[in-house]
């Protein structure tokens, strides 16, 4: 009795262990849909008022914030937190995200944005928190790098043996390296949850971004790194 009493309290501490993280999930979930949802709404009340208008200013106006936040919306749903973990195309992934976010976000600017991915299969949860990253950093170069002129963003995406390189250069105004912000923590939190590392350099050219973690999640950098032939 004694021992089946102890299993049963150890199982309800391992319960209300993971019923937190489980919450977590739902209540993320839960505010994406939301957001999904109003975004839908504000898109739909764009495009009706536009019909009734007689004005072709003003239905060229609302057009195109229709599109934008038809952009925001496709970019939102990308970057939503994966309901079953499967494994999908990386560079398709990265390509879908990084065009709505162009289209949202860039174009306005004048920012052209250039993609080099390489094709790849990688699980759906490590491909949401690559997508947050890589979100993070083009966001954090269209606010930040090139002010009232355009420039150009590049993203590079491919595999290195049993490692994924993910590259993200502007040419903008280098950002000082004591202005690290809420933003940048938040992707080196990603980095270390992916068991990968995230460095940044700031020089005369740009600011430039290289993210590094192994493709399977069970693995860390330094094992992978370590595992490598022809290194002692």
């Amino acid at each position: 009795m004694q021992t089946n009493h102890s299993s049963s309290n150890a199982q309800n501490v391992v319960d209300s262990r993971l019923e937190p993280t489980s919450v977590d999930h739902l209540l993320i979930q839960e505010l994406s849909h939301r957001v999904k949802n109003e975004l839908t709404s504000v898109i739909g009340l764009a495009v009706s008022i536009a019909r009734r208008s007689t004005s072709h200013e003003v239905k060229s106006a609302l057009a195109k914030v229709s599109n934008t936040l038809h952009c925001y919306a496709v970019a939102h749903r990308a970057l939503q937190m994966p309901v079953h973990c499967t494994e999908i195309d990386a560079s398709e992934y990265a390509a879908a995200l990084c065009n709505s976010l162009s289209c949202a976000r860039l174009d306005p600017q004048g920012i052209e944005l250039i993609l080099i991915l390489r094709p790849f299969k990688l699980r759906s949860e490590r491909c949401w928190k690559l997508g947050l990253i890589l979100s993070e950093l083009i966001t954090n170069s269209a606010r930040h790098a090139f002010g009232n002129r355009g420039g150009t963003i590049e993203v590079t995406l491919r595999t290195s043996g049993l490692l994924v390189e993910c590259c993200v250069k502007d040419n903008g105004s280098a950002q000082s390296p004591y202005g690290i912000g809420q933003g940048l923590k938040i992707v080196a939190a990603l980095a270390k949850e992916l068991g990968g590392t995230i460095s940044h350099e700031f020089g005369l050219e740009g600011a430039t971004s290289t993210l590094t973690f192994p493709i399977e999640a069970k693995s860390r950098l330094v094992d992978v790194v370590a595992a490598k032939p022809g290194q002692k």
